[in-house]
């Protein structure tokens, strides 16, 4: 069974960095993507960053790119799980939202609120 555990989220100030953590399990290792995407009350859900395993290429949307990286730790192959993370710098308070991680195409994680006070 797919399980994401995401962390890491917390009030921080405009210009400050938090580093979010995804423990995902329950797939194959040496092949999965894990995206982060995130969304703020009244907006849709938006893509942030994805990492596939299998030729290491990352995606950034936009909004986020030179900010925040996308970063796998080395996987527990005895537990079956890897840990993504989101390292965010200069974040900014329109940045405020619940992210979540996604192993791709459907299993979702439950949320960890950020907030960016100005």
């Amino acid at each position: 069974e797919v399980q994401l555990q995401a962390s890491g989220g917390g009030l921080v100030q405009a210009g400050g960095s938090l580093k979010l953590s995804c423990a995902a399990s329950g797939f194959d290792l040496n092949d999965y993507s894990i995206g982060w995407f995130r969304q703020a009350p009244g907006k849709e859900r938006e893509g942030i960053s994805c990492v596939n395993s299998k030729d290491g290429k990352v995606y950034y949307g936009d909004s986020v790119k030179g900010r925040f990286t996308i970063s796998r730790d080395s996987r527990d192959n005895a537990k079956n799980t890897v840990t993504i993370y989101l390292q965010m710098n200069s974040l900014k308070p329109e940045d405020t939202s619940i992210y979540y991680c996604l192993y791709y195409p459907n299993h979702w994680g439950q949320g960890t609120l950020v907030t960016v006070s100005s």
